[in-house]
Order: structure tokens, then C-alpha cells, then sequence
């Protein structure tokens, strides 16, 4: 991708990149050091080449897909996020809306798939309890993205703290109306 870098000397703080006829120009401030500007532009490389990946896939098709396929409530809203950098995805119940970094867009789409079937089972159920991994389980290839993801570091394998309470007969469900926070998965 090439890359103009623009230096202002009326951007005082932010940092803004547009592409345009195929080049990628990076708006920054003209007081910038070289080492600055350099992490910035390998930033907004970065950004735009996760947005151009994350377009070849349909999060909204994909999830309809797979709700019907696994019998999962489907979200309200479900788009690609830039700013979860230490999460694959994440779920507010309450607003039945979904969110799945762009980073995950490079990995394969079975573990893409598997992501969105986590958060979709957070739509039923809040927590990380046996209810929900039964629902997750739903999707055949879960145990194995949750070991790729492990391998790759990307996530722990250990549930949240506090999140072991069975689902017994009896107790109220952590559903989007009793519990409405986000919900999110180990490691997400």
C-alpha cells in the first residue's frame, strides 16, 4: 500500500489517515517525531488493511447462518470494531448487539464462526455457566477454535471468575433482562 505522509502545523493531538486513488495518506501533526510519525503510519497500515479484510465477510449473513443452523437467538445488530484489542468479540445482552474486532477477520472463518456463536449464546445466557457451554457446543468445530485460539495465545482456556454457578432448576437465568451488562467470553 502507498503511503503520504501530510504534515499540518494545525493538527495539534490527532492523527487522521483517508485512502484515496489507492494511496493511504496520514494526516499528523507537523511537531511529530520521526519515530512517532513511523508507529503512527505502521498503525493506520494496520487499521485499513484490517477494514479491507473484515469487508469480504458478512457478519450479519453469517450470523443468521449459523443462529439457524444451531438454533441461537440472532442479534439485533451484529459489525466489526477496531478498538477491542484484548477481546475476539462481545455481547450486550440487553441491546441484543454483537461486536467482533477486526482482527479476527484474518483468522479462519470456522474460528470466526465459532466467536459468533459464543456471543450469540450470550444472548440467551449472560454468564459462562454449563448452560451456556451447551449452547456453544451447539457449533461442532468449538473445541477445536477455542484450541487454536489457545495456541495462538488469544485465549486462555479458563473461565471467568465467578462465572462457575450452575444453571440449576430453580434459579433465574442470567438472560438480557435480569442482567443487563456486557457479556463477554474468556479471553475476549
Amino acid at each position: 500500500m502507498k503511503v503520504e505522509v501530510i504534515r499540518s502545523p494545525r493538527r495539534r493531538k490527532t492523527v487522521q489517515a483517508r485512502l484515496a486513488d489507492g494511496v493511504l495518506r496520514v494526516h499528523i501533526p507537523a511537531r511529530m517525531s520521526q519515530a512517532e510519525e513511523q508507529r503512527w503510519v505502521t498503525e493506520m497500515v494496520a487499521r485499513f488493511e484490517r477494514r479491507a479484510s473484515t469487508s469480504g465477510i458478512d457478519l450479519t449473513a453469517r450470523a443468521r447462518f449459523l443462529a439457524r443452523q444451531y438454533g441461537l437467538e440472532t442479534p439485533d445488530s451484529i459489525r466489526w470494531v477496531e478498538n477491542q484489542e484484548s477481546r475476539w468479540g462481545s455481547c450486550t445482552p440487553a441491546q441484543r448487539t454483537i461486536r467482533i474486532s477486526a482482527r479476527l477477520a484474518r483468522e479462519p472463518l470456522w474460528v470466526v464462526d465459532y466467536v459468533i456463536v459464543h456471543e450469540m449464546a450470550h444472548l440467551s445466557v449472560a454468564g459462562h455457566g454449563p448452560r451456556f457451554w451447551e449452547l456453544v457446543a451447539r457449533y461442532p468445530l468449538s473445541e477445536r477454535a477455542r484450541g487454536f485460539l489457545m495456541a495462538r495465545g488469544l485465549e486462555t482456556g479458563e473461565p471467568d471468575a465467578g462465572d462457575e454457578a450452575p444453571d440449576e432448576p430453580g434459579e433465574a437465568p442470567l438472560g438480557a433482562a435480569e442482567q443487563p451488562r456486557e457479556a463477554v467470553g474468556p479471553g475476549w
